[in-house]
């Protein structure tokens, strides 16, 4: 990657959201071309920096910044709500603006400050027909003809929900990329075991589609927000508790709403 790296470095920025860790490019005055392989690179928590998702930041005539995601396998991602909080309380620290609107692949999101040191993201309506999350065929999202009866949804990319008896004993790693590539969903999903701990309070563990376990992941915490509600497991306003911390969701009229805490962990160059 050498190649394609500027030979003054690359500067990034480390930030998480409830350990959902990110590499963050700011590529509103320019800069280097991202390509899958570079993507990569960057992932590599050995010879690279390291980062469950990759977000880069531009310029937008439509939102104060555009957002691009990529995976840690270099392939890229329509939402990621975790990265997504953390530019926009960035973005409002820089500009000093109690809100930001941000433009991603699943259209403009408005991000607001939700006091305490707490941002919320509007991460827009859930999509639940077959060809919307995509699924291969046509089947019943609320009832995914899958072995665990799980709950499909999308909030700009495909989620796999199951609710089970007790998160904390489900084999992640071996049912996370069994579901993943499923020929049920073209384009893989995310995967999502749950449990109910108590009213309008979730226990879930994530395995994300092109990077692994996660920490926690703020799609999949919205896409399960909407799977326990339609299946009548709880209200529109939950909190979930994921491996990294809280989160709070909160299924309004104009979209899924996402609040939670971020952190601006360090600045780097990276010379490839």
């Amino acid at each position: 990657m050498r190649d394609q790296t500027p030979p003054s470095g690359l500067p990034f920025m480390k930030m998480h959201g409830l350990g959902n860790d990110f590499v963050v490019l700011d590529h509103r005055a320019g800069g280097v071309v991202v390509t899958p392989e570079l993507a990569m690179a960057l992932a590599d928590r050995h010879r690279g920096v390291g980062f469950d998702q990759l977000a880069v930041i531009e310029l937008s005539d439509k939102a104060d910044a555009k957002l691009t995601f990529y995976n840690a396998d270099g392939s890229l991602s329509a939402a990621c709500g975790n990265a997504t909080r953390c530019i926009a309380r960035y973005l409002m620290g820089e500009t000093g603006k109690p809100a930001v609107t941000l433009l991603t692949e699943r259209g403009l999101l408005p991000c607001v400050d939700a006091g305490d040191g707490l941002t919320s993201v509007n991460m827009g309506a859930p999509l639940t027909t077959w060809r919307e999350i995509p699924l291969a065929r046509d089947a019943d999202s609320l009832r995914l003809p899958l072995e665990g009866d799980p709950v499909g949804t999308s909030m700009g990319n495909p989620h796999c929900t199951f609710f089970v008896d007790d998160a904390e004993a489900v084999d992640l790693a071996v049912r996370g990329p069994e579901v993943e590539h499923d020929p049920l969903f073209p384009e893989r999903t995310n995967v999502q075991f749950a449990h109910v701990i108590g009213p309008d309070h979730l226990r879930m563990r994530v395995w994300e589609r092109g990077t692994g376990i996660t920490l926690a992941s703020g799609s999949s915490s919205c896409a399960v927000a909407v799977a326990a509600h339609r299946r009548g497991l709880t209200g529109r306003k939950v909190t979930i508790d994921l491996d990294g911390g809280t989160i709070h969701i909160d299924w309004r009229e104009d979209g899924v709403w996402m609040t939670g805490p971020t952190a601006h962990v360090f600045d780097g160059v990276w010379h490839g």
